[in-house]
């Protein structure tokens, strides 16, 4: 089998979560202009990716298929993860929930889902039903499978089927990807090879591989993760693995903005060079402040995507768009 795409493959992912995805570090207080900004960072993302012809996978907690909370509350599963820390679980916090989007933006968020859906050049994938933490202690592979079967559900009746899973908080575990098969699930993004970026629970986490995971986004500390053919093809699910996250602007940084960007081009270049998949990812809600700097960014990267396109042929792919080409290339 040939270690080669076709051509190299830019993969985007977005985990859109809204406040699910934080409410256990963070606060509304805190965090909650980011996640208001969401309402402006879709439509932007969605206008920018028309302009360069660029697919997007929004991998997509289920939760945010309810358009209120009574279609959310009817729609969970009766099994749940029980953690260790119940403080992980957002089942506890139902009661502070408002009744829909009008009256709580930070917790529902289906109208601009439907934005990404009749859009019709992206796929919607799933982030899981409740944001699960696959590796924290006290949640099961029982608990895990009846979440998934949650968000198929879910998804399914708004007319959409989920086939690509992005693990949240990035805890990959291997033992799940025969729950995720069973699910009707053919690819999931994969974390890079290296030990910075090795899947952990919320303890072993620690703030020296943070701090290095930070500088590694401006000088090449743990290489491109630009991948081949073989890598994606070497498990039982399609490993649409991660290769760079998209950190957002910090005018803290800012004079490190060209050393940032130098990083992500020189990652792309090797990708399209080398027929190989570079998958870049983030949150909407890292974009919710600062959005004309952090769109600016972004449209640098994508107009380096059509030059590359141009030169290499370096073309752009959802998750399941590339599992489905790899299907066929068999």
């Amino acid at each position: 089998m040939s270690t080669e795409f076709d051509t190299g493959k830019l993969v985007i992912s977005l985990d859109f979560e809204l406040f699910w995805g934080v409410r256990d570090k963070r606060t509304i207080e805190s965090y909650g202009t980011n996640i208001l900004g969401v309402r402006q960072v879709i439509p932007a993302l969605l206008s920018a990716f028309d302009k360069y012809q660029v697919a997007g996978t929004f991998s997509t907690v289920g939760f945010l298929f309810a358009r209120n909370k009574e279609e959310l509350l009817a729609a969970c599963p009766a099994v749940q993860p029980q953690y260790a820390n119940p403080e992980l679980s957002p089942y506890h916090s139902f009661s502070q929930l408002g009744q829909d989007e009008q009256d709580d933006p930070w917790h529902f968020g289906y109208s601009l889902l439907e934005q990404v859906r009749v859009n019709g050049r992206h796929e919607i994938g799933t982030h899981t039903f409740c944001h699960y933490y696959c590796l924290e202690p006290g949640q099961t592979a029982q608990a895990f499978k009846e979440d998934l079967r949650a968000a198929k559900k879910m998804a399914a009746a708004k007319g959409i089927n989920v086939r690509s899973l992005v693990f949240p908080r990035n805890q990959f575990n291997e033992e799940y990807l025969s729950v995720c098969r069973e699910a009707g699930i053919d690819s999931y993004r994969g974390n890079p090879e290296s030990w910075l970026y090795k899947g952990r629970n919320k303890n072993e986490e620690s703030l020296f591989r943070r701090a290095l995971r930070i500088l590694d986004a401006y000088i090449n500390i743990s290489g491109y993760h630009c991948h081949d053919h073989s890598h994606v093809l070497r498990g039982p699910l399609v490993n649409v693995a991660a290769s760079r996250f998209l950190r957002p602007y910090s005018r803290k940084l800012a004079a490190l903005e060209p050393l940032r960007l130098r990083r992500i081009k020189k990652a792309m270049l090797h990708a399209a060079r080398h027929k190989k998949l570079f998958h870049l990812w983030w949150h909407p809600h890292n974009f919710g402040v600062n959005l004309e700097q952090n769109m600016a960014f972004l449209e640098k990267i994508l107009q380096y995507y059509r030059q590359l396109q141009r030169d290499y042929g370096f073309s752009s792919a959802t998750m399941s768009g590339l599992t489905d080409e790899l299907k066929q290339s068999r």
